[in-house]
């Protein structure tokens, strides 16, 4: 729930299996036994750097019916790269003391001579970050870690809240041993479970406990809890596989929303929450109604210029373009404003709100009335859950422009590279809130692309009879495709973005590159190469050679056997490579690929390939077409097996031989 709650920053590593093995029990803090000391790999991951030993929450209410939880979290490192786990990082949503760190222990176990030597945190070497105005982060690193080491911490968690439950984590980017987490909840209080489980964990114990909190008169009201004891054992860490989403997607957890509360003594209202009501209280903000309608230094001009287009389609354009080259993206990500859009104009910098905060203003003032902004979450920072209305879900506002009733606009201005015309990519296959100020509509809006996105590749070559190749070829890119490459070419420069076309071949020599159309929006970005290539493996009597140029699809991502999350390309994809190659004289087809089209079981994906040969040139065409975007990992085999199967297709070579 509370996304500030992030306890380790994660990393990514290898995939783990989880074995049967006995099963592990708590030891409390500064309990540690000489088998973990000497413990030299995970039982069940034997490659990992690190395995926590214990993570364990227990949450629960005082006397002011404001909740705590005590973390404690034991580590054994492994290795010299195991060592960054401790390096200890807790965000907590720190405004007005709404949330706070007490308590913090921590120490790092080594043996030494066969005894232990335990070296204790210097609490001076713990700091508090200031991250904005909402955010502060705990930070410290655990002293003297070396490969062998076993550090362990524990805290207090503490809110003026009686809602806010931290989301719980079973699992990391290297394995768990033993997690458990206890929740014991006022009878007052029911929360809806919101789980991402797919390891069964017992309910280690289930029972009823008591406790008292202090009226409006300060009477003394004694209640029941109810608490519930989940645990897991053996956990395999998550690690990050080929086009998934967030590791907030995929991480094994639980979260509790507030459902309802039984009015008692007067001191506790009923709460409702609704996406409705989160909007309201967007609009109510400061740092985000309060922004709205700001007057911005000098805006006469650039609202001027906008007014005196025709169409509200070039007013988009024209704003949407100026705030994105005038404004500079700080790289932070929140759903409010930090500094305000005011100060982030003036200063020509700002958050990624106040870049588009400031973009709505404009487009209202120069008259595009169906201009409203939108909360949304970025893909690193997980895929909304409609189910779940919390604010928090969200990290970033846009502008959301309704066009009609199959076109949307979705405009951040805060990504150099971003068109007024396309939805974000790191936006799409998730959720935003619109906020419609006028007739107080607050609604989600699935934000899709739902054509496919082409790309097309044209080549005339001719074959030599020294085994080379000398062609053109012009590769036509739309949308996201265009995105992609004006991006890596600006970013990496000419040199780099020719070795990315070359896709690490080195027998791949690109003589001459030219772009064009880089600067139109509504156009696809033309590339036009002169190329030469070496055939390796060719000799005195046969020439070999692979037609799949400039696809990047000559290795296959999907190489593993398992798949421990789903898969999201983000869009659907329709590639089509048509080749033509002048056979040299003196030669003819010895090996010619043979035509096939083949399809996943649920007809998603289709390969088709074509080759004939006819007056001495070789005519060859593939085509690849995705109609739908996200795989879930429970088809992973067939889509495991369809990969395998295409790959081989697009790397057959064809055989010429001399006469």
């Amino acid at each position: 729930m509370n996304n500030f709650f992030t306890l380790i920053a994660l990393t990514a590593l290898t995939i783990s299996v989880k074995a049967q093995q006995v099963t592990p029990v708590y030891e409390s803090y500064g309990k540690v036994n000489k088998e973990d000391l000497e413990l030299k790999a995970c039982d069940f991951d034997k490659d990992a750097n690190a395995e926590i030993l214990v993570r364990k929450g227990d949450l629960y209410y005082d006397q002011n019916m404001h909740i705590l939880m005590d973390y404690h979290e034991r580590i054994k490192i492994f290795n010299d790269q195991g060592k960054n786990k401790a390096n200890i990082r807790i965000a907590f949503f720190s405004i007005d003391n709404y949330e706070y760190i007490t308590g913090i222990q921590a120490q790092t176990i080594n043996m030494v001579d066969g005894k232990e030597e335990i070296t204790k945190l210097d609490k001076k070497l713990i700091y508090r970050q200031s991250v904005d105005k909402y955010i502060s982060a705990i930070t410290f690193t655990m002293p003297n870690v070396k490969a062998g080491s076993i550090i362990e911490y524990k805290y207090t968690f503490n809110t003026e809240s009686y809602a806010n439950i931290p989301d719980w984590s079973f699992q990391d980017d290297v394995p768990i041993r033993y997690g458990e987490y206890i929740t014991a909840i006022p009878e007052y209080f029911s929360f809806s479970t919101h789980t991402r489980m797919h390891s069964a964990y017992a309910k280690h114990a289930t029972g009823v406990g008591s406790g008292s909190f202090m009226d409006d008169e300060h009477h003394t009201v004694s209640y029941n809890t109810s608490t519930e004891d989940r645990v897991l054992v053996n956990e395999p860490a998550l690690h990050d596989e080929p086009y998934m989403s967030s590791r907030k997607d995929n991480l094994e957890s639980i979260g509790l929303n507030l459902a309802s509360i039984k009015p008692t003594y007067g001191m506790i209202h009923n709460y409702s929450e609704s996406w409705t009501k989160v909007g309201e209280r967007l609009v109510e903000n400061e740092d985000f109604g309060g922004q709205l309608k700001r007057k911005l230094t000098n805006e006469e001009a650039i609202i001027d210029k906008a007014k005196a287009l025709k169409t509200d389609d070039e007013k988009i354009a024209y704003l949407f373009n100026e705030v994105k080259n005038d404004m500079k993206w700080n790289d932070d990500d929140d759903w409010y404003t930090n500094d305000g859009t005011c100060k982030a104009w003036d200063n020509k910098t700002g958050n990624s709100t106040e870049i588009n905060l400031i973009l709505y203003h404009l487009l209202k003032k120069a008259g595009v009335k169906t201009a409203l902004p939108m909360v949304v979450s970025t893909r690193e920072h997980g895929k909304v859950n409609p189910a779940f209305s919390y604010v928090y879900q969200f990290n970033r506002a846009v502008v959301y422009i309704p066009v009609d009733s199959t076109k949307m606009y979705i405009l951040d201005a805060s990504g150099k590279y971003n068109l007024y015309n396309e939805i974000p990519y790191n936006l799409l296959n998730s959720s935003g809130l619109y906020v419609n100020t006028d007739t107080k509509e607050y609604e989600l809006v699935f934000l899709e692309k739902q054509a496919p996105v082409r790309k097309s590749i044209f080549i005339t070559a001719d074959i030599k009879p020294d085994g080379k190749i000398d062609g053109t070829a012009q590769i036509s890119g739309y949308s996201y495709n265009r995105v992609e490459c004006i991006k890596r070419y600006k970013t990496d420069g000419e040199k780099k973005y020719i070795d990315y076309l070359r896709d690490d071949d080195n027998n791949l020599k690109i003589a001459s590159l030219k772009m064009e159309n880089m600067d139109v929006d509504t156009l696809p970005l033309m590339q036009n190469i002169n190329f030469n290539l070496d055939l390796a493996g060719s000799d005195e009597n046969y020439i070999y050679f692979n037609p799949n140029l400039f696809t990047s699809l000559h290795k296959n991502p999907f190489l593993s056997d398992t798949r421990a999350t789903d898969i999201d390309f983000g869009y659907l994809d329709d590639l089509t490579l048509n080749g033509m190659y002048k056979v040299p004289a003196g030669y003819k087809i010895d090996a010619l690929p043979k035509n096939i089209s083949m399809t996943t079981p649920d007809k998603s994906i289709t390969f088709r390939r074509l080759i004939a040969e006819q007056d001495g040139t070789i005519a060859v065409r593939y085509s690849i077409m995705y109609n739908k975007s996200i795989y879930f990992k429970e088809n992973y085999a067939d889509f495991h097996e369809f990969f395998k199967k295409m790959y081989e297709m697009l790397n057959e070579q064809i055989v010429l031989k001399k006469s």
